[in-house]
């Protein structure tokens, strides 16, 4: 019976949404002439395009044109099809055995599955996924009619997370099944270094977004905590879409969340364990890997963590994880029926197994239901809380940017 309540919470989260354009909008909440936006048809205000480095147009101007763009639809459809698994507690998911009667494992199989977040990619319906795509071109086109570059930082800084996230999960939902986004090819080219996003006319990458705007134009490490790379091992994908007015305190709940998570820090032995992300992006952030690392950890660590920072040395990218972030684990569900000595259960499709879900999809929303009630009882908080950055009069418009 518990199973069966758990599955239910399921239908609020697969309503279908429709991709309409990212709206332009000034600061007063008007929808802004873009058109006006542009000093000139590439945005150069009279410098010549830098055709060894098109990406170098990215790159923040000063005196910011104060307009926003709005991710209501994008916001929407995150809170449709994402599931939180809420705040770590620093326990490992038990171990997963097959159904009754099979050899075959369903469902994820991380260790970490009851951290982060998990989308129901196998609930999506063409149309949803077809949406993500339009979604994306929306989004391309607002960078082709507006000067991404002109706009407050922290407006910019969304466009390029939710841009990323969008596209990771329109390519992840247009394979799916898949078992780890890494071994995804676009075309033939692994999902990162495809080029399958269009800046103004110029070909870029997952990886070009991350790297060769953010990160070259960011120094505060938290933005790494904003890229969602479909994997249960990263920074998990958030609920709420990136704006100007959150952008800041949604990464620092992400940070957060991922810091005091156990597929980010472990102790093992004498030695501090971390993600194998933290690798990746350490040529940006933490170029004396073990002393930035742990400086940069101890911002975000909680009691747990504060602990094993104490008690260890060194940095060590040794956990890895990068099973997909899917609530079904890149396999689809078992459609076969299972026995059942209810009156009528075995019509029950939704309890008995679908093509949308299983009795492994199931457990692990009965175990997530668990956890939270666990530390609840414990007088964990289950819930992060974080609140728009606001301004008083006469602050500085940019006081709450992120540099």
């Amino acid at each position: 019976m518990r199973l069966f309540q758990a599955a239910c919470a399921l239908g609020a989260l697969c309503t279908t949404f429709a991709a309409a354009p990212a709206l332009a909008e000034n600061g007063s909440g008007q929808a802004a002439d873009v058109s006006l936006v542009a000093a000139s048809a590439d945005f150069t205000t009279g410098q010549e395009r830098d055709l060894a480095d098109p990406l170098a147009v990215f790159a923040p101007k000063g005196d910011p044109i104060r307009h926003r763009i709005d991710y209501e639809i994008w916001d929407y459809a995150l809170k449709q099809t994402t599931l939180s698994m809420g705040p770590p507690n620093r326990k490992i998911a038990r171990r997963t055995f097959p159904t009754l009667g099979s050899y075959i494992l369903k469902g994820p199989q991380s260790q970490y599955r009851l951290e982060g977040s998990l989308v129901l990619f196998s609930f999506l319906e063409e149309e949803v996924i077809e949406s993500f795509t339009l979604y994306r071109e929306d989004l391309e086109k607002v960078a082709a009619t507006l000067d991404i570059a002109a706009l407050p930082r922290n407006e910019q800084l969304a466009f390029w997370f939710n841009l990323h996230n969008v596209a990771v999960m329109e390519q992840l939902a247009k394979a799916w099944p898949v078992r780890e986004p890494r071994a995804l090819e676009v075309d033939g080219v692994p999902l990162d270094q495809a080029k399958f996003i269009t800046l103004r006319g110029t070909p870029v990458s997952l990886r070009d977004i991350r790297e060769n705007i953010v990160f070259r134009h960011w120094k505060d490490p938290k933005v790494i905590y904003g890229f969602w790379r479909g994997e249960i091992g990263g920074p998990e994908l958030q609920r709420n879409a990136f704006t100007g007015a959150n952008v800041g305190p949604l990464l620092d709940v992400a940070a957060l969340d991922y810091v005091n998570s156990l597929r980010a820090t472990q102790k093992r032995g004498e030695r501090l364990a971390v993600a194998d992300y933290y690798e990746e992006v350490a040529p940006f952030y933490f170029p004396d890997f073990e002393s930035d690392l742990r400086a940069h950890l101890a911002r975000y660590a909680e009691e747990d963590v504060k602990e094993i920072l104490a008690q260890t040395s060194g940095a060590e990218p040794a956990i890895r994880d990068h099973e997909i972030a899917d609530l079904a684990g890149g396999t689809r569900p078992a459609s076969y029926l299972n026995v059942g000595s209810l009156a009528g259960a075995m019509d029950d499709p939704l309890l008995m197994g679908s093509i949308r879900a299983d009795l492994a999809m199931f457990q692990l929303l009965e175990d997530r239901r668990r956890k939270l009630q666990v530390m609840i009882a414990n007088d964990e908080p289950v819930y992060r809380v974080f609140f728009p950055d606001l301004l008083e009069p006469g602050d500085d418009p940019d006081k709450h940017a992120v540099e």
